[in-house]
């Protein structure tokens, strides 16, 4: 279940809104100023966050902007009275994924919030997909598929080829190998790397006509798609 942070100061309106949302299917988590929506927000479990601009103790704008300094990717919808253009381009430039001005349709923010979830989540998805060539990882769903067909790899197999996408094109070290799949504790020979580079080789290119992972002699592994 979606979780939405709701942020407004109108107590009818917050209200009206939040079991709009509630009948939707969505939880939701109100503040009725902007500290408070900050502190509920910087605390996470929110899918996304509807944020007014006018509000007391912290205004909507400064609420955005120190969350996207802190990092948080969370989308965020601008709900305001507000309709200046600037306020708008302001908002948009500090990081707000949509802007909604009242008097809105509940069925266009509802509409708008479906917008921005699917977004978020398809940017998800391809933030745990990695490629190489017709190589694939599906990093959420531990999946490797090569030229569409499914390579059954162990726990440290896949933990070495993911290591090596993240880093597509960059050579590795096996110090560096190591340390990214074995751990800073490790302490066993380092040649456990060129072990598991064998087993790993045979299962993703050896049954195939282009090669992906190459050995840099006197320095380490890559994987690249221009051998």
């Amino acid at each position: 279940m979606m979780k939405i942070l709701l942020v407004e100061d109108e107590e009818k309106l917050a209200r009206f809104v939040e079991l709009e949302l509630l009948h939707e299917g969505y939880e939701v988590g109100k503040a009725a100023d902007g500290r408070t929506g900050l502190e509920m927000a910087e605390s996470g479990g929110y899918d996304l966050m509807l944020l007014d601009i006018m509000l007391p103790a912290l205004n909507g704008i400064e609420v955005l902007r120190r969350l996207r300094r802190a990092g948080s990717e969370m989308p965020i919808i601008m709900l305001t009275a507000r309709d200046a253009v600037m306020d708008k381009v302001t908002g948009l430039d500090m990081g707000a994924d949509d802007y909604v001005t009242k008097p809105f349709s509940i069925e266009e923010l509802l509409a708008r919030i479906r917008v921005a979830l699917r977004k978020q989540s398809v940017q998800k998805q391809e933030e745990n997909l990695l490629a190489c060539a017709d190589l694939t990882v599906d990093v959420s769903r531990h999946r490797v598929t090569r030229a569409g067909k499914e390579i059954e790899l162990t726990g440290r197999e896949f933990a070495l080829l993911q290591a090596l996408m993240e880093n597509k094109t960059i050579v590795l070290t096996r110090d560096q190998l190591l340390e990214k799949v074995w751990g800073y504790e490790y302490l066993g020979e380092t040649n456990v790397v060129d072990v598991y580079v064998r087993y790993l080789r045979g299962k993703i290119d050896d049954p195939f006509e282009k090669k992906l992972l190459i050995t840099v002699r006197g320095v380490g592994y890559v994987l690249r798609d221009d051998a």
